[in-house]
């Protein structure tokens, strides 16, 4: 094999690793910074609310064809706290284009089941969303759910396609809700 013919074999395996790489560097890249969804399943009703602020009662039932952000929390738990300005904004920044947020108030202490004492947090924390008592666990049951803050991403369909516990993953969150909302998959049923 003459010294040319070696060069061209060397050149074009060199090519063709490089493009191997690069396209395996771009899918890893798009994977990464994709949000993590997942269908979880037909998402449960809201359970045992005691009372409604912000809102009518609602039924998850009654959201098909929309995409519904459910937030667990609780007002003195600093990590939900962290997480309200950021659930605001995606309500304010969404609701027009059929996002629905739903806070669900799971009292961790006795005191937090007073109404009086969640409208106030809802004030000083400019909670515009409607926000649903669950001071009996009914809901958090519902949803298997363990922990505070604690984010459901529901689709059109009724499906949870994104849990969330604790703060962070803020730009996931909302790329996730933006790619919800574009979608019409099951707008329709």
């Amino acid at each position: 094999m003459s010294a040319m013919s070696r060069s061209r074999i060397v050149r074009t395996l060199i090519s063709a690793v490089v493009g191997i790489c690069t396209a395996s560097g771009c899918l890893i890249e798009a994977y990464a910074s994709s949000p993590p969804l997942h269908d979880y399943g037909t998402a449960p009703e809201l359970a045992g609310i005691e009372g409604w602020l912000n809102s009518e009662p609602i039924a998850i039932s009654q959201l098909k064809g929309k995409v519904v952000l459910v937030d667990f929390w609780t007002y003195s738990c600093i990590n939900c706290l962290r997480t309200l300005p950021n659930i605001s904004r995606w309500y304010d920044k969404f609701r027009d284009r059929g996002l629905v947020v739903i806070g669900v108030h799971t009292p961790e202490f006795g005191f937090e089941k007073s109404a009086r004492n969640v409208e106030t947090a809802i004030r000083r924390h400019g909670i515009k969303y409607p926000v649903a008592q669950d001071n009996q666990y009914a809901t958090w049951r519902a949803f298997d759910n363990e922990y505070w803050p604690a984010v459901y991403l529901i689709d059109r369909r009724g499906h949870v396609m994104l849990k969330h516990v604790g703060e962070g993953d803020y730009e996931e969150t909302e790329q996730a809700i933006d790619i919800l909302l574009d979608s019409n998959d099951g707008a329709d049923r």
